[in-house]
């Protein structure tokens, strides 16, 4: 060690010669009645409260000393690093994009529905999945494990609704579950429902196919709901759905969704309270959450019947909904930024979204002919498939490479990214909106 080794050793270094500087995902909000600041990284996803002499020794903190204790306070939150966080969420979104945890299947019975939602995304195309697609679908699952050399499979049900046609769900559930079962894996699966059909006979065969999430969606008490989630060619759906959930008896959690727009957004509160005493009478596991509606080119097709901007509330439903389930940063948005995710509509074509599985134009493949082992040269079209990829981290986009929420958003929805254009959270410009629900959850304890 040279003696000017031995004096800076001696002396200390500072915590800036160190490598470490404040994060640039930090989001501060001053705590009502509070002198306390709450700070949250997108980052690291977790949310603290600090202190006015704490926060003003952050502001400084590359000229504390490298030892100082306020260092690893300060680095376990997140809120100070000595890596480029950045480089490090394009180098996950790489790594999503090609690495396989687990093979990802969004399966589609049909692609038909009961229902005529008007803000619906979907074109609902009449037909059901038949035995040689549903051949096909159980082909690609075994191809796709082999490829990615993974044991685990999860399953969406996706439709249109998939509970039109039951039978299809049963059949080939009990085919992929052997799949998995030869292997030793983890099998898992979830169902995206309107919830008319959720019947006991219905709930009982999904017990048997192993679903354990069923999403049901209720867009309000009674009139409310109805006014949008009603029957193809006019009719109530409200008390058909509330009726499942009470009388039958569900084995499995059901995430009751709340589509927000504005003429429903006044009955938030009540809504969380009526699923709530629903979930204490029926002794389900229910959960409600909220999320905005938002426009896509169909729902404008169909002349937005109901109005899709919830205008200044949009943020604070956003703010509160994604507070709840507030995470570490990631690599990629969806499954549409990994290869060994993929949606199967009814007619054995393959798409990177679920949001595209009605539309052709958008399939990439047949469930039959592509070979996970060759993805591009088997492909019917690859731009289909690279498209959607290429839209992960690094974002190619400089504004958003640039923003402080590229952690949570990663660059927004791929697929309205390339249909519509930069899907940005509500609340982007108010991040001591979102800071505060985050201080709010954390207080409830159900964040770090």
């Amino acid at each position: 060690m040279s003696a000017n080794d031995s004096t800076q050793t001696k002396l200390g270094r500072t915590a800036g010669e160190a490598g470490w500087r404040v994060s640039r995902y930090n989001l501060y909000a001053d705590i009502p009645d509070s002198d306390m600041v709450a700070v949250a990284n997108l980052f690291k996803g977790m949310c603290s409260e600090f202190t006015p002499l704490e926060m003003d020794l952050l502001s400084v903190v590359e000229m504390l000393d490298e030892n100082h204790p306020l260092i690893d306070r300060f680095a376990r939150r997140g809120v100070i690093v000595n890596f480029d966080e950045r480089a490090a969420l394009e180098a996950m979104g790489r790594a999503a994009c090609a690495f396989p945890h687990a093979i990802g299947l969004s399966i589609c019975p049909t692609l038909g529905c009961n229902f005529d939602c008007p803000y619906c995304f979907q074109d609902h195309l009449a037909g059901k999945m038949t035995s040689e697609v549903q051949d096909d679908v159980i082909s690609l699952a075994e191809r796709m494990m082999d490829a990615a050399e993974v044991k685990d499979l999860d399953i969406t049900w996706f439709g249109g609704e998939p509970l039109l046609y039951p039978d299809v769900i049963e059949s080939l559930s009990e085919r992929l579950m052997a799949l998995v079962e030869a292997r030793g894996g983890n099998y898992t699966a979830m169902v995206i429902s309107n919830g008319y059909y959720l019947t006991q006979e219905n709930v009982s065969m999904l017990a048997r196919c192993k679903v354990d999430l069923v999403q049901v969606t209720i867009d309000g008490l009674g009139a409310t709901h109805d006014a949008t989630r009603h029957l193809r060619g006019g009719g109530p759906t409200f008390e058909r759905i509330v009726g499942n959930l009470r009388e039958a008896k569900i084995p499995f959690k059901v995430d009751v969704r709340h589509n927000v727009y504005a003429g429903n957004c006044d009955e938030v509160d009540a809504l969380d309270d009526f699923v709530k005493q629903l979930s204490r009478e029926s002794g389900n596991d229910l959960y409600c959450y909220h999320t905005p509606v938002t426009g896509s080119p169909t729902a404008d097709e169909r002349g937005r019947q109901v109005d899709l901007l919830c205008g200044g509330d949009e943020s604070e439903v956003s703010a509160k909904q994604e507070a709840g389930r507030f995470r570490a940063g990631r690599g990629s948005f969806c499954m549409a930024h990994t290869i060994w995710s993929i949606a199967v509509d009814a007619c054995g074509d393959l798409y990177k979204c679920r949001g595209a599985v009605d539309k052709p134009q958008f399939a990439f493949a047949t469930a039959h002919d592509w070979d996970p082992t060759n993805p591009l040269l088997t492909a019917n079209s690859s731009d289909n498939l690279t498209m959607y990829l290429n839209t992960a981290c690094p974002v190619p986009d400089e504004e958003c490479r640039e923003c402080m929420w590229l952690p949570m958003c990663v660059g927004g929805c791929p697929h309205r990214r390339l249909s519509t254009e930069r899907d940005c959270v509500p609340f982007k410009d108010s991040p001591e909106e979102y800071a505060l629900a985050l201080y709010a959850r954390m207080a409830e304890g159900r964040t770090n």
